[in-house]
């Protein structure tokens, strides 16, 4: 009979259920304890222990020259991207010279980008970006260091049926292709939350574009800390240094060089985080026993799980939450949140944001195929000795850099590769994150909602100043997070609220004609709310040990030392309210269904937006055919502005 595990950490809480409001990504904090490398101890050598598996013993790996070269070259080939963009290569084109080509729409007249061609310039690039670079950037806006480092422990601890999410990116690439990027395309957007405005109010606008610098804020931390651990475990470097490097870089060549630094930047550093793990399957799947025998110990470990259709929500993955909480997940925070919008924006037509879209898609699926893959085969190597259980790693979210140094750390420079992976998924999170929340602090709070119109001048140091603040306050949070443990949940909780109570706007917007500002705001406060009490009740709940751990068996047979499995206590979760028991994939589109529905009833029972006055390209184009003729008037008289001036 399989029993469930139960680990109790130094942190006093129990590590099982997903703190729920958790996004996909953020597998590695959803227990709500400390991170790996200890809180106020000595930092967790985690790569150096003489603790043996099997027949091996773990030998004292550490970066060696080589890894040190392939490192650094990749901090100076961020570096002097920013330099290259920032202080040598300037768009030829002005802003006014600029001519989009949107398919299937009348062009609106357009507006100054940020009240100057020069702020338009670094934060747009004049939006006339290449496809691929940006396609790359948005890879990099997704991906960080915490979804390389915990996709694969998800898969080694709970097994493939998460691999499906790969199903969910691909679905939701073509929604957001479809549904969303066409309205702001169309809108000319320079931030996302210009088209609240627009649609609705100003106040919808301003408080959405709160939550968003919060939720970018709360975001920091987890960016910078985790691939700091990393470096800090393989090479012995103080992790306050790690991370003070990984900042100042990034914020260098974000502040220099603007959005065309950090896309192109992006495109190298996806590219090396890609090959890193790339190289660690394709070598790993070399000094395994084969692909055939791998996938047989996946089997037999009860890990290659692909048709869990159990319809209860409790269960941790099955095909339906992963599948419908993923493409919700994925779809709210691609569709409309500005890091994404940014990006689609700085392409000149449709055309190009939609095949950037693609690339993303494909990139990303694959991507996490290939976490996925890498997961079973650190599960084959310790199928037999589970390192967290042998003591030889604290978290296991230390699982893939563990398997690293053991499989292929005696290769030269295979350990520097894959850090400077991890390094560079950073970086190029970190600079998005920067370039974006600067943009909506101009754009979407000093411009919108205080209705300042500074100078080019003013903006620029605006725009610049917000950058350096911001890497500071990265900085300060990383300190918060190493001495408060329980932070992690909170934030965690916080960035899945905002992600998914923003969506639920949006989609009111494009998708519901009725939808109007009354109903509007009362959905996203209910669905807010909904949201974090599910959220925060599931949070207490694990942290009082009422829910039983999900994960699969584990087994410490081969160990060489004194191992023994701990004891579990296995507790009645029938007297647990049965909303802190869901899975958490099921937090965000409870949150965003919560949002649509209620503002749609609410709408419908405050006087509902007359259908006839709306402007057709605040709607999504797939219901365009449902509008009524008096939606197209605006666009008739452009086609008749346009006609007589020719």
């Amino acid at each position: 009979m399989r029993m469930p595990l139960r680990l109790r950490l130094r942190t006093g809480y129990n590590c099982q259920m997903s703190s729920i409001a958790a996004s996909c990504v953020l597998h590695s904090f959803r227990c709500g304890m400390a991170l790996p490398g200890g809180i106020g101890t000595l930092p967790t050598k985690w790569v150096i222990l003489t603790a043996t598996t099997g027949d091996k013993k773990t030998d004292n790996y550490r970066f060696g020259v080589v890894d040190y070269i392939v490192f650094l070259g990749m901090i100076v080939l961020s570096t002097g991207t920013g330099i290259y963009f920032g202080c040598y290569k300037k768009s030829k084109k002005t802003i006014e010279e600029v001519e989009p080509s949107l398919p299937d729409s009348v062009d609106k007249p357009r507006k100054q980008d940020f009240g100057s061609a020069k702020m338009s310039e670094y934060l747009l690039g004049s939006r006339q970006l290449k496809v691929f670079p940006v396609a790359m950037s948005l890879i990099a806006s997704y991906v960080s260091g915490v979804t390389i480092l915990g996709t694969t422990s998800e898969i080694y601890n709970y097994g493939t049926q998460y691999w499906f999410i790969a199903i969910a990116i691909l679905l939701q690439g073509v929604a957001v292709a479809y549904i969303y990027i066409p309205v702001f395309t169309v809108l000319q957007v320079g931030s996302s939350y210009e088209y609240l405005e627009m649609r609705f109010h100003s106040v919808i606008r301003s408080i959405a574009s709160f939550m968003f610098i919060l939720d970018e804020i709360l975001f920091l931390p987890f960016i910078v800390y985790v691939p700091a651990i990393a470096l800090n475990q393989v090479s012995g470097i103080n992790l306050h240094v790690i991370s003070s490097v990984i900042v100042i870089v990034c914020v260098f060549y974000t502040f220099v060089g603007g959005i065309k630094a950090v896309v192109h930047t992006d495109a190298w550093q996806t590219l090396v985080m890609f090959l890193s793990v790339l190289a660690v399957a394709i070598l790993g799947t070399f000094y395994a026993n084969g692909i055939d025998k791998l996938f047989d110990d996946a089997a037999k470990g009860e890990r290659l799980i692909f048709t869990n259709i159990n319809p209860s929500p409790y269960v941790r993955h099955t095909v339906w939450s992963v599948l419908i909480g993923g493409f919700s997940y994925w779809t709210s925070f691609n569709a409309v949140n500005q890091t994404m919008v940014q990006r689609y924006m700085s392409l000149p037509s449709l055309k190009q944001a939609r095949a950037s879209m693609a690339i993303f898609t494909i990139g990303v699926a694959a991507f996490v195929s290939v976490c996925c893959y890498v997961g079973l085969l650190i599960f084959e190597k310790y199928q037999d000795c589970d390192p967290l259980t042998a003591g030889l790693i604290t978290h296991d979210d230390q699982l893939l850099p563990l398997y690293v140094v053991q499989s292929v750390g005696h290769l030269s420079g295979m350990a520097g590769l894959f850090i400077a992976g991890i390094f560079g998924a950073a970086l190029s999170s970190l600079s998005v994150v920067l370039n974006s929340t600067s943009l909506v602090i101009l754009e979407d709070i000093v411009r919108g909602c205080f209705k300042i119109q500074p100078s080019e001048r003013a903006s620029t140091i605006l725009v610049k100043g917000s950058i350096l603040v911001l890497g500071v306050i990265a900085l300060s949070l990383v300190l918060v997070l190493e001495h408060l443990s329980g932070v992690l949940s909170i934030c965690t909780s916080m960035t899945a609220i905002a992600a998914g109570t923003t969506f639920g706007l949006f989609t009111l917007g494009m998708l519901v004609p009725w939808a109007n500002n009354v109903g509007t705001a009362v959905g996203g406060i209910v669905g807010a709310l909904l949201a974090g009490w599910i959220s925060f009740g599931t949070q207490f709940t694990i942290a009082a040990g009422q829910l039983n751990s999900q994960k699969l068996n584990v087994s410490v047979e081969q160990c060489t030392t004194n191992v023994t499995l701990p004891e579990h206590n296995w507790v009645n979760e029938e007297d647990v309210f049965p909303l802190y028991r869901l899975s958490y994939h099921w937090i965000n589109p409870i949150g965003v269904a919560t949002v649509i529905v209620v503002g749609s009833i609410v709408s419908l029972l405050t006087k509902p937006t007359d259908v006839k006055t709306l402007d057709a390209d605040l709607i999504s184009p797939v219901l365009h055919r449902f509008l009524p003729k008096e939606c197209f008037v605006s666009r008739q008289q452009q086609q008749t502005n346009l006609l007589n001036r020719t």
